[in-house]
């Protein structure tokens, strides 16, 4: 596991499972010619979002989760583009189409800023928040072994 921490505390977790939970209850609405086209694919590509990022951070590196976190950046993109196509299709309307847009941007910046934060944090520093080895607790102390 890259981090002890359980993965639904993640609060980009928390919001795009949020995000899931509502989009299905919007599917409901859609015409039911639509069951096995947009509305098939937007909740695939919806619970994407989450279900990647719970599959990341069982990963044992960092790098695995970030490119998990990738897959799950991709996943909003598609429902993005989804949304959009319901809004032109009239099967959602403007004001929903903001509502679920704001929704997808903040989880988008939340995938952006754990990516950024797990790709820039020193490879020295474990990620865990435990440390078990001597070596591991001088790396977290500078200036220790001068």
């Amino acid at each position: 596991m890259v981090n002890s921490r359980n993965w639904k505390d993640l609060i980009v977790w928390q919001k795009s499972h949020e995000l899931v939970l509502e989009l299905y209850k919007v599917l409901r609405t859609f015409p039911s010619e639509e069951k096995f086209a947009i509305v098939d694919q937007m909740k695939r590509a919806a619970y994407s979002i989450p279900s990647n990022i719970v599959e990341g951070h069982s990963k044992n590196s960092k790098k695995e989760f970030v490119r998990y976190l990738y897959i799950s950046r991709g996943s909003l993109e598609e429902v993005k583009y989804f949304l959009l196509l319901s809004k032109d299709l009239h099967y959602i309307n403007q004001d929903r189409f903001n509502n679920l847009s704001n929704k997808l941007s903040e989880i988008g910046f939340l995938l952006n800023q754990l990516i950024k934060s797990l790709k820039t944090s020193t490879p020295s520093i474990p990620f865990t928040t435990s440390t078990t080895s001597k070596t591991s607790n001088r790396r977290l102390i500078p200036n220790e072994q001068k």
